[in-house]
């Protein structure tokens, strides 16, 4: 049985990370404009290369459907719990399945597997995966993204504040260990892949929405 259930669960991290892979933002580059948006703007697949590179209706598509892949990575946790039961799959591992789910979710956003392991920057996935993880929290890191875009008209800037603010709200929300490891450990990661965002932003030339990337 107990087999079984480890079989059960790489099976769910799997399917969690192809979610992540899906590529919607190169497909929205290859569809719209025949272009692959790799190539262009910033080099990122996320939404606010989408909105450089195709428009603003594609971006926002793109930008929904990132949230919906982490969405629905959590979501198969919770479903497979409810259907599956204590039996298959042990109820102390569930807060750890959801957690590593989470992570390779948003690690596949941006190292598909279908883009030889390159794409976006995971900031929309992430919140997407917090509005199951916790509500609250994935509210809280959203409500701290559009006060700082509201202010600085920056996407990275407000996507880095997110990542900064998530941790902080986790531990007031929901300070179990996974979580907070969750919250933390994608928190870093989406800071480390806004790098190049980050020295532009030092150097006092990171565009704002609107503005080509230089």
């Amino acid at each position: 049985m107990m087999t079984f259930s480890i079989f059960i669960s790489f099976a769910l991290i799997l399917v969690a990370y192809l979610l992540g892979s899906i590529p919607t933002g190169y497909l929205a580059g290859r569809l719209l404009k025949g272009i692959d948006i790799r190539e262009h703007g910033s080099g990122s697949t996320g939404a606010t290369n989408v909105l450089r590179t195709v428009g603003k209706g594609a971006a926002i598509g793109v930008l929904l459907v990132d949230m919906l892949k982490g969405m629905m990575a959590i979501a198969l946790i919770k479903v497979a719990y409810n259907y599956l039961g204590s039996d298959l799959l042990p109820p102390s591992w569930q807060d750890w399945l959801v957690m590593i789910a989470a992570l390779v979710a948003v690690l596949g956003h941006s190292k598909s597997v279908w883009l030889k392991f390159s794409g976006g920057k995971s900031a929309a996935i992430s919140l997407g995966v917090l509005l199951v993880m916790n509500p609250f929290v994935g509210l809280g890191t959203f409500a701290t993204f559009l006060l700082v875009l509201y202010f600085s008209r920056i996407v990275s800037l407000s996507s880095l504040s997110g990542a900064i603010a998530v941790t902080i709200f986790m531990a007031i929300f929901n300070p179990s260990i996974p979580y907070l490891l969750f919250a933390l450990l994608a928190g870093v990661y989406v800071i480390v892949r806004h790098r190049t965002n980050i020295q532009r932003l030092m150097a006092g030339k990171e565009p704002r929405i609107g503005q080509a990337v230089t």
